[in-house]
């Protein structure tokens, strides 16, 4: 196959940035995408050229860090699925493919295709610890949690902080993550006694770092490569209306 690459090239997050075209041939429909841009990368360092910067870490569909817009959508063209699992079979011989960052307020540009993340991992610190009752296990079936509880709690506990919800959403919303955090435990025994204290941490973190609000557009649940549901973001605005009149209240 021969590709034909526009990808986003910028040295930092104050510098402005560009397309800049490739041509890649010799390109196997087997390569993950990925390998795609390995085998660029070889190139352009053999030629004494600057290789593209992106985030990759598991190749696995685990870890998130491999995010980008592919013709403009978050992941590329596959359903439920990360970057790093989307094949070149999915595009066709002299295509040309638009690669460009997941762009908002709230993921600062480090390099290239490279976005700083760090904004998701501080919405999960706002929600501070959990109380966990320590010593000898319970017997299991002592322990009050319906199947489709544990269900709907593995289910947000799946969101594997990618970002592509805050890249796809038109106003760079982070209610999916945060929603997804908060649906993790608030279907789950531990950490009920933190539960309207950590809801208005989370919600407010995410406020104060910059992202958008949610308009119920629900692209975020189309690009999700984990296909987290938007009733995620139902429960957490029922939890944190519940939790304001709770705080409120003991005040």
């Amino acid at each position: 196959m021969k590709i034909y690459l526009k990808i986003w090239r910028q040295e930092n997050h104050n510098s402005p940035g560009k397309f800049k075209a490739y041509e890649l041939d010799g390109v196997s429909s087997d390569m993950s995408f990925l390998e795609m841009l390995d085998m660029l990368n070889f190139q352009l360092i053999k030629s004494g050229e600057i290789p593209v910067e992106f985030d990759h870490d598991c190749r696995e569909g685990i870890c998130g860090q491999c995010g980008m817009m592919i013709n403009g959508i978050a992941h590329g063209p596959l359903k439920n699925t990360t970057t790093c699992q989307l094949h070149m079979r999915s595009f066709t011989d002299g295509e040309t493919i638009y690669l460009e960052p997941f762009r908002s307020t709230a993921f600062p540009i480090i390099r290239d295709l490279k976005i700083d993340r760090s904004a998701l991992d501080q919405i999960i610190a706002a929600g501070g610890y959990i109380s966990v009752d320590t010593g000898q296990a319970p017997e299991a079936n002592s322990i009050p949690v319906t199947y489709q509880e544990a269900e709907d709690a593995f289910d947000a506990a799946a969101c594997i902080g990618c970002g592509a919800c805050v890249a796809t959403c038109k106003n760079a919303s982070a209610a999916l993550f945060t929603s997804a955090k908060i649906g993790h435990f608030v279907h789950l025994p531990q950490g009920q006694k933190e539960t309207a204290q950590r809801v208005v941490n989370l919600v407010n973190e995410m406020e104060k770092l910059g992202f958008g609000h949610c308009t119920n557009t629900e692209a975020c649940q189309v690009e999700c490569p984990q296909d987290i549901s938007v009733l995620n973001i139902a429960r957490m605005n029922y939890e944190y209306n519940k939790a304001k009149v709770l705080i409120k209240s003991r005040n």
